[in-house]
């Protein structure tokens, strides 16, 4: 269970420049996932080992130069709501503001915690400025430059000592998939329709759990844990806050699962915000199903599935070895299907190479089509291995490493995907000095 910091604030303090400070290093390792970047506002994060989930509140809603109060009321809510523990930027240049105290009497209320973060703090004569934040009530003012990284280490230490533990009771070790997808797709009617109960958590209550609904599955030899992110507050909002909101109520599933089902609606096919998801599904490297749903309202001709799939994996790239199942929750159409298919994405996700095999099968391809050459040098890859890691894993030993470029790259992730089925499964590809 990972924890999520919310960074909130008032337009322009530099909750960008925050953001990106504090997720740069873990980026650098993790995403050089080919096709990731598509979502700016939320990242993976690590300081002194642990690693955690950020996300930038104000990189979800439009507008961000004349943001009205409202709508920074309703970040803050969202924040509040759905974060572990929350950065509250304010900027020492402007001082404090009338927004800044309204923010301020939101968070009070919160019971998370809370680090006030007074940015811009760029030389000593800006460290006496920021005292006047502590009329705000809300505890020890971090004085930090994002743009440098001055004083972010002794906030850090801070925050990560606030993180609860994940709970001991952790759920069975067995699969779980985590139905993800905009509102109003039929993600809680697909979790309905496979447990055969009527309308159990479609309710639009407020205040409907916080954390994704989590259920096992045991029928028909299978045995998962479903988790439904649907438990969502209906509000009357502007689109780009339905987006955040369903967008950081999906980080907490997708983080605990192992495969994800990304649900899209037969008629709208995939859209901005799905690709967002998908981009958070790639940067925590797991199983991915898409799920076509409504298929039944659909005007059919020959061809249709096809040419359907073909454009829902054109919207995908460069990710689109990746199986897509057309469903009717409604008729409950190949909503079994759908199960098997995860099941073998989980277990192809699983899936240790032998060594011997590895080469054996990759080698022969390699020196038929070797990497291209750089400034007259020839790139040997001599060996390759799997790495025992959740996330299929693969190294390349080769003499000079530096010089492979991601199109070659992409072709040997390609050959691995046709010589070892790895459907819908992220996998990463390193290449070392032997």
């Amino acid at each position: 269970m990972g924890n999520i910091v919310a960074i909130v604030g008032r337009p322009n303090v530099g909750k960008s420049t925050l953001f990106n400070r504090l997720i740069e290093r873990r980026e650098a390792i993790t995403d050089d996932v080919a096709g990731t970047t598509r979502d700016r506002h939320y990242g993976k994060a690590e300081w002194n080992g642990i690693v955690f989930s950020v996300v930038d509140t104000g990189g979800y809603i439009s507008g961000s130069d004349d943001v009205f109060e409202e709508e920074i009321r309703k970040q803050v809510d969202l924040a509040v709501e759905e974060s572990d523990s929350i950065l509250f930027l304010v900027d020492v240049h402007h001082g404090l503001t009338g927004m800044d105290e309204a923010i301020a009497s939101l968070l009070r209320r919160a019971k998370k915690p809370v680090f006030l973060v007074a940015n811009k703090v760029d030389d000593h004569s800006r460290q006496y400025d920021s005292a006047e934040f502590y009329s705000l009530g809300l505890g020890e003012v971090y004085n930090i430059a994002a743009q440098s990284g001055a004083g972010t280490g002794e906030l850090l230490d801070a925050l990560v000592a606030s993180f609860t533990k994940p709970s001991e009771e952790e759920m069975a070790d067995i699969p779980k998939f985590a139905i993800v997808g905009k509102p109003n797709v039929g993600k809680s009617s697909f979790v309905n329709a496979l447990l055969g109960r009527q309308q159990n958590i479609v309710t639009p209550i407020a205040g409907t759990t916080r954390d994704p609904i989590n259920t096992r599955w045991n029928v028909f030899g299978f045995d998962v844990m479903l988790l439904d992110t649907a438990g969502i507050r209906k509000r009357q909002k502007v689109d780009e806050d339905i987006e955040f909101y369903s967008v950081i109520r999906s980080i907490r599933a997708i983080e605990d699962s192992d495969v994800c089902f990304l649900m899209i609606d037969a008629k709208d096919g995939i859209q901005q915000q799905d690709l967002h998801i998908l981009s958070i599904i790639q940067k925590n490297g797991k199983g991915l199903v898409v799920l076509v749903n409504k298929w039944d309202l659909i005007e059919k001709e020959t061809n249709t599935m096809k040419a359907y799939e073909a454009e829902v994996k054109a919207r995908m790239e460069p990710f689109t070895d990746v199986p897509v199942v057309f469903i009717s929750v409604l008729e409950k159409q190949r909503i079994l299907k759908a199960m098997e298919v995860g099941m073998k994405v989980y277990e192809d996700r699983k899936r240790k190479i032998p060594t011997r095999k590895l080469n054996d099968a990759l080698l022969p391809i390699i020196e038929r089509q070797p990497p291209p050459m750089y400034k007259s040098k020839q790139v040997s890859i001599k060996f390759i291995n799997q790495l025992p890691t959740v996330v299929p894993t693969f190294v390349f030993y080769c003499n000079l490493p530096q010089y492979i470029k991601p199109a070659y790259e992409r072709f040997l992730e390609n050959r691995l995907r046709e010589l070892f089925s790895f459907s819908g499964v992220p996998i990463r590809l390193f290449f070392r000095n032997k």
